[in-house]
């Protein structure tokens, strides 16, 4: 399939600062065609993410590592977190905001914050089976149980704590 006019045109911009700050506002995922330099410019990709946070992926390593690029773009679009950088999926202003948009972040958070009660709460509260990639502690707890459970996910029950997949109180919930 050929490359639509917006694509040619971008291909051919590939230096051209001026041409992409403006360009992704409305077009964001076309940063995609510019150098590594344009998509290491802060300004350009802010642009570019707050009108579609999935243009984190085309962010140089250095902004993926800028929390304030990258907290935009998660909240815009909470799934690019995964893009974010080890040091960012470790923050959790970050994944807290990516979670409240896409609970299935918690997949990338880093393992300290799989075991933060907030950001679990806010995962399975927006993504009730993603309680699998909370801690081990988190899921033996009552509260994140109930919260998980509440959004009416049958399944969830497998990643409970022994004892709560007995609790009576779950298992009403579950029969609601």
């Amino acid at each position: 399939m050929a490359d639509s006019i917006e694509v040619i045109d971008a291909k051919k911009n590939t230096n051209n600062r001026d041409f992409y700050l403006e360009r992704v506002k409305t077009m964001p995922l076309l940063i995609e065609w510019a150098s590594s330099e344009i998509r290491d410019d802060k300004e350009v990709l802010l642009n570019a993410v707050r009108t579609d946070g999935g243009a984190l992926e085309f962010a140089s390593d250095r902004l993926k590592d800028d929390k304030d690029v990258v907290l935009a773009a998660v909240s815009q679009v909470g799934w690019t977190g995964c893009y974010a950088s080890n040091r960012l999926k470790d923050d959790k202003d970050v994944i807290l905001t990516a979670v409240k948009n896409d609970g299935q972040v918690l997949y990338y958070a880093s393992k300290r914050l799989r075991d933060d009660k907030d950001v679990v709460l806010a995962a399975v509260t927006q993504k009730p089976l993603i309680l699998k990639y909370a801690s081990l502690r988190l899921r033996k707890d009552k509260g994140v149980a109930i919260a998980a459970v509440s959004k009416g996910k049958k399944k969830v029950i497998e990643y409970l704590a022994e004892e709560l997949q007995k609790n009576e109180e779950i298992l009403k919930l579950l029969e609601e």
